[in-house]
């Protein structure tokens, strides 16, 4: 088992507004982790641990694009399906990371959908312009135009 030895440094206070439990003494959050890993060094370990879990979390991420049930028994048929749902998921991360600040810059794709994905709008065309007309009441309606500015005034690198 790996933790934090009575020489290493105290352990760190949580983050503002995190919720505590009840293992939790004195504001101060306590973690262990079991590994069978024989590296002796405590910090190494947490931080591969850390990056599992990253892992992990990207795989659930891909899985809420589309990758939890393939469509059919044909092998050609599931592999058009997963390299849709891949290219997705990128369109996502690329989204959030170019596009996107705030809360939802770091959403799951689930909210992403319902947020942004599910807006109601009109496509409106007039003379030699297109217009996407997006409800005023729907709540994202201001963080969904900020991200169509941020995305038109994206230059390619020269």
């Amino acid at each position: 088992m790996a933790g934090r030895d009575a020489d290493d440094r105290a352990p760190r206070d949580p983050h503002p507004g995190a919720q505590l439990t009840f293992t939790d003494l004195e504001g101060r959050r306590f973690q262990a982790f079991i590994t069978n890993q024989t590296e002796p060094d405590t910090a190494y370990l947490e931080a591969l641990q850390r990056g599992r879990g990253h892992a992990e979390k990207l795989i659930c991420n891909l899985k809420d694009t589309g990758c939890t049930n393939l469509p059919s028994a044909d092998f050609a048929i599931n592999h058009a399906w997963l390299t849709t749902a891949m290219i997705a998921h990128d369109l996502l991360i690329w989204c959030q990371h170019l596009c996107l600040d705030g809360d939802l810059a770091k959403a799951e794709p689930k909210r992403l959908r319902y947020t942004l994905l599910h807006a109601a709008g009109l496509i409106a065309r007039s003379g030699h312009q297109t217009r996407l007309r997006i409800a005023t009441r729907w709540p994202w309606a201001d963080q969904l135009v900020a991200a169509f500015d941020r995305c038109h005034r994206l230059r390619p690198a020269t």
